[in-house]
């Protein structure tokens, strides 16, 4: 096959964590096909988590959501002709630009009506009628074991940072008062899936002072667009000096080196946890409406914390009750889970 394929495209997922978590499976087709060219279709913004790595030879922007980003889309990827496309989302949208573009050759998953039109790949385990859930990571590497492909010795996503990022990033944290030795704690208290998965203002404000007070930290609160409430409530509610970053308008891919710098990240279930285990800082997740299970890989650096309740996981974007999956992880929960990982246990 290897000799075969000289062009391949890979349609990769969404959301920000399953960019990451599908690491494993660019690292796989880079060790699988060495001399193909390898284009990554994905949203603009999103290029800068994987830019700097060896995967990608080029980008196609990912816009299938208005029919002439589609349409860009298929005349791009006709332009380029790929052997084969690999798609992680499971969406049959994800596959119409290859269709329309006539690639010869389209695996992904074969779930709903998307396997009619595909050329085939794996179908989704199943417990009587419902798909069993499964790390995110492995479900995205079974494409790769369907069509036969050596899989990486390591299974473990890793991010890339360029010279001139970093250098990026350190003026940036000179800016901010930040020296070489300094502890620094990294606040991410947004979440784009929806406020079902934020942690409460008042918890962020108050997990901050116990922080600052024990460990003397500084506290690095990141936030992306559109997340100017939350971080407004929080520096409203808490005594801790903290440094806000929403000003800057850090991107994906400065968020990088800026997430290594951390000594430790606090965070909801999102896309920067996941940069914390590619670039191996300690992080204390805590997750409300998300089954586990989806994430469950890499963790021996990361502490979850999770209340389980009678409506969880629901996976929904906004919580129809009273929240208390999320409002009854406390700060001080949060605290000692923190403390351990920073005296380096687990």
């Amino acid at each position: 096959m290897q000799q075969s394929v000289k062009t391949i495209a890979i349609r990769c997922p969404n959301w920000v964590g399953d960019i990451v978590m599908a690491i494993p499976v660019f690292d796989c087709f880079r060790q699988n096909f060495p001399d193909a060219r390898i284009i990554g279709v994905l949203g603009k913004n999103a290029h800068g988590i994987v830019r700097d790595g060896p995967w990608f030879d080029e980008f196609i922007d990912c816009d299938d959501k208005t029919f002439t980003g589609l349409r860009r889309m298929k005349d791009k990827i006709r332009a380029l002709k790929p052997d084969m496309a690999i798609l992680l989302p499971n969406s049959i949208r994800s596959a119409l630009p290859f269709l329309l573009a006539r690639t010869k050759k389209i695996y992904g998953y074969r779930r709903n009506l998307r396997g009619l039109f595909i050329s085939g790949g794996p179908k989704p385990l199943r417990e009587s009628s419902r798909i069993t859930p499964m790390p995110m990571q492995e479900y995205y590497l079974e494409i790769c074991r369907w069509l036969g492909m050596k899989l990486p010795a390591v299974k473990k996503p890793t991010l890339f940072i360029s010279p001139q990022l970093q250098k990026r990033a350190e003026e940036l944290l000179l800016k901010y008062g930040i020296r070489p030795n300094d502890t620094v704690i990294g606040l991410n208290p947004g979440a784009s899936f929806g406020s079902s998965k934020c942690w409460p203002a008042e918890h962020f404000a108050k997990a901050a002072e116990l922080f600052q007070q024990k460990f003397n930290a500084n506290i690095l609160l990141l936030a992306g667009p559109g997340e100017e409430q939350i971080v407004n409530a929080i520096l409203s509610k808490t005594t801790a000096k903290i440094i806000n970053t929403a000003p800057d308008r850090i991107d994906l891919e400065l968020l990088k080196p800026i997430v290594k710098r951390c000594n430790l990240l606090i965070t909801n279930d999102t896309g920067p946890r996941h940069y914390a285990v590619a670039l191996d800082v300690p992080a204390v997740v805590i997750m409300g409406p998300t089954d586990p299970r989806y994430t469950e890989s890499n963790l021996d650096k990361t502490i979850v914390i999770r209340i389980d309740m009678d409506c969880s996981p629901c996976h929904k974007k906004t919580c129809p009750t009273d929240h208390k999956c999320m409002t009854q992880v406390t700060p001080e929960m949060v605290f000692e889970a923190g403390k351990k990982l920073l005296n380096g246990h687990n």
